[in-house]
């Protein structure tokens, strides 16, 4: 009697269990669109090379960030009004994968001239934000200018990173792990910064 039920419990779990390999098997994969400047060509943009200075003085360039899933914003240290808003965004989703080493962040100052790396390494201090997993980077402003509006595509404003020259976003971008731009989220709404939380998970996958 003891044998034809363990039988029968043997062949109930061994069922479940193909019932929920074939239900993975079937389940249709989500995956995450790609982005860049001209559509049809989408999935071959990345972001363009690049060369500036964190918080640390450290030169950082595309391949420092290369093969891990990035989140990027544009911001500046002195900001009142929207840059707030977005760190503390920002820091939701950096504690979250605080030990999580295939994930880093990189806020990009559009105000290089006031934003040493003195300046950013203080700001950076006063997030709890560590180097080597959140970075702040400084440096030209034109080159800075040109990924946030060429390479990154967060600012539709034209202009050459000259002088008189601003960009103002609170775009985030969700890069893979081969620097293609896989989302946008806005940096001041909460349920925005969620969506990227759960594409996070999707490109972890």
């Amino acid at each position: 009697m003891k044998s034809r039920i363990y039988l029968i419990i043997s062949l109930v779990v061994i069922f479940m269990v193909a019932v929920c390999i074939g239900y993975y098997m079937i389940k249709p994969k989500v995956t995450l669109p790609y982005y860049g400047g001209d559509s049809e060509n989408s999935m071959q943009h990345i972001i363009k090379d690049f060369s500036l200075t964190d918080q640390r003085g450290l030169t950082i360039t595309k391949d420092s960030i290369k093969g891990k899933i990035v989140v990027a914003d544009f911001f500046f240290t002195t900001c009142h009004t929207i840059c707030p808003v977005m760190t503390t965004q920002m820091q939701r989703v950096y504690q979250q994968y605080y030990n999580d080493s295939s994930i880093c962040f990189v806020s990009y100052t559009v105000d290089p001239d006031y934003d040493t790396p003195e300046i950013l390494a203080e700001y950076a201090k006063n997030k709890n934000a560590n180097a080597g997993k959140w970075y702040f980077l400084t440096g030209d402003k034109k080159l800075i200018y040109d990924l946030a509006r060429n390479a990154f595509f967060v600012s539709a404003t034209e202009g050459d990173g000259g002088e008189d020259d601003f960009v103002h976003t609170q775009n985030f971008a969700l890069l893979d792990q081969s620097m293609h731009i896989r989302g946008y989220y806005d940096g001041t709404d909460s349920l925005s910064i969620n969506k990227m939380i759960s594409d996070i998970k999707i490109l972890m996958e």
